[in-house]
């Protein structure tokens, strides 16, 4: 069955984010930082907000359990677009070329902030190249959770065996996979390339 529609994750897939940016700054020593994410700013407290907890609740939240972190825990929200390093330039020539051939819908699935999408959405132009996105955020669910792919299969009117889906976490990769699309977990865009061309997706 010849595939019709190719999903983009964003982030670590064509646009950069790392929120060492701004620590490395913040918090210049190494062990002391690794802390700091490990139980403060946590994966799991930063994908709360992906899922539409407010950022302000989010950071008074840990304020007030962490005051004496006040001011590096403010940091996060506060200068969240200094964590940002810009596109990934090889991955958006990939995006290029599959636009410019015309043959694919393109459509991007992303864990991001409703807060801080429109962020990313004025300062990359190649975001305005997908028939459409759909944000973690604005939906109040996440990857992997099965209903948020769900979500954007039923609003564009995608048939899930016609589609692949590519992302850097082989987590969301395999919640795209249990509702019948084809997953690509992205290795780099050579590796990406590669596997666009055999899937005939690219010449």
């Amino acid at each position: 069955m010849a595939i019709s529609t190719i999903i983009f994750d964003l982030g670590g897939v064509l646009i950069d984010w790392n929120p060492d940016y701004v620590y490395r700054e913040v918090i210049p020593d190494t062990e002391k930082r690794r802390f700091f994410f490990e139980n403060i700013c946590t994966h799991d407290w930063n994908i709360e907000q992906d899922a539409g907890r407010p950022l302000a609740e989010a950071t008074e939240l840990l304020v007030a359990q962490h005051p004496e972190w006040e001011s590096e825990i403010r940091d996060y929200y506060g200068r969240w677009e200094e964590m940002l390093g810009g596109p990934l330039h090889d991955t958006v020539d990939l995006l290029r070329e599959l636009r410019e051939r015309r043959e694919h819908r393109l459509l991007a699935l992303t864990n991001w902030s409703g807060e801080t999408f429109p962020v990313a959405l004025s300062r990359y132009d190649f975001l305005h190249w997908f028939e459409g996105i759909v944000v973690s955020g604005d939906e109040k669910t996440r990857k992997p959770f099965a209903d948020i792919y769900q979500k954007l299969l039923d609003r564009y009117e995608v048939d899930p065996a016609w589609a692949v889906f590519i992302d850097d976490s082989l987590t969301n990769v395999e919640g795209a996979e249990a509702v019948g699309i084809r997953g690509i977990h992205f290795q780099g865009a050579q590796r990406l390339r590669e596997t666009l061309l055999d899937l005939r997706l690219l010449n």
